[in-house]
């Protein structure tokens, strides 16, 4: 297990856990980061993505209106059930992990308010998995003024920095770049939280490669809605949060009497025009696309013909888990004592160490 105190240690093998706003599941990923002149490396020695059962799916998608009794005990009950998922993911591997970095599940998110929530309890996480468990990762952020997100950049300077863009197609969609040696990345918009929803009212989890989607068509009256949105004409840094979806974005959907095939054709031109009208003001070649988003085809070919640059998807591993790659990197960078929230990334008055700690 690693000494905390050692933070000149070069090797790290580290359990990152993700869960997104889509509620896919559990994303569990074991890699090691190794530093050498200045520069790091990463390898992925195993990746799962755990399915949540319905009773998980159910707490998790309504915990932000259940009552703080509830929500406490749901915080502590998924942190054991993260731990337990993680002891069995560690079964039949020889590697044993200096700790775990932990992502949690974002029940609120409203920095402009002060505050947000992952819940998943470290401690909880410990008892159960036998391992130190870093979390809490973006509210040192929000405290100092910032939008707490996104954290996934300080992983794309360091790990990914080969690529002029960084795009995320996750929950919402989400870029980072460099410039003038300055870290940028927001929120462009949503992906597959609104993209899902509307798949699931027509009986699928899903839109497998876009398939569902290719059977609409384009609705304009929605669609020029959609796009002038205020949140588009907001300068960067910003970010978005499920409120903004049941506040400003599904209620213009839903004042639409069309096919649910037209309106998911409509959002996957909506998600594309958002993206690619931000990027194609980034200098540079090429994107790499991961997340979720990255696997459907509709969204990548219209990506592909509206983007000025080569879009590039990389072996499934990084595109399914590179987001719990980079929060296991964050955890690396908390033992350093190094920042992992960039203040030119989220706004806050100044860089902050992300995480605590639970042992």
């Amino acid at each position: 297990m690693l000494n905390f105190s050692d933070i000149n240690k070069k090797s790290f093998n580290v359990i990152g856990v993700m869960s997104g706003t889509s509620l896919d599941g559990l994303d569990i990923c074991l890699c090691n980061f190794t530093k050498t002149d200045n520069k790091w490396a990463y390898k992925i020695h195993k990746a799962i993505t755990v399915n949540y059962t319905n009773s998980i799916k159910e707490r998790l998608s309504s915990a932000f209106s259940t009552s703080g009794i509830e929500l406490t005990k749901l915080d502590y009950d998924y942190g054991r059930w993260i731990g337990i998922q993680v002891k069995e993911f560690l079964v039949d591997v020889e590697i044993t992990p200096d700790f775990i970095a932990s992502h949690g599940h974002t029940i609120y998110h409203k920095p402009t308010e002060g505050y947000t929530l992952q819940i998943g309890k470290g401690s909880a996480i410990v008892a159960e998995s036998g391992l130190p468990c870093i979390c809490d990762f973006r509210s040192s952020d929000v405290c100092h003024s910032g939008q707490g997100a996104p954290l996934v950049p300080i992983g794309d300077k360091y790990l990914f920095s080969e690529y002029d863009i960084c795009l995320n197609l996750g929950g919402f969609a989400n870029l980072s770049y460099e410039y003038e040696n300055s870290s940028l990345a927001f929120d462009t918009g949503p992906c597959n939280i609104i993209l899902n929803s509307i798949t699931q009212e027509m009986g699928f989890s899903f839109d497998a490669d876009g398939n569902l989607g290719r059977k609409g068509i384009v609705h304009k009256s929605l669609l020029n809605r959609l796009n002038s949105l205020d949140y588009y004409r907001k300068s960067a840094p910003k970010s978005l949060g499920r409120e903004w979806i049941e506040d400003c974005f599904a209620p213009i959907i839903k004042e639409y009497n069309i096919s649910l095939e037209d309106k998911l054709s409509t959002l996957y031109e909506h998600i594309a025009i958002q993206i690619s009208k931000t990027t194609n003001g980034i200098k540079g070649k090429t994107i790499l696309a991961t997340g979720g988003g990255a696997h459907n085809g509709l969204l990548i070919h219209l990506l592909r013909n509206k983007s000025n640059h080569s879009i590039v998807t990389p072996d499934n591993l990084t595109i399914d888990f590179k987001e719990a790659l980079i929060f296991a990197f964050l955890g690396v960078l908390y033992v350093h004592k190094q920042p992992g929230a960039l203040a030119s990334v989220t706004g806050a008055n100044s860089d902050s160490i992300s995480g605590c700690l639970y042992f």
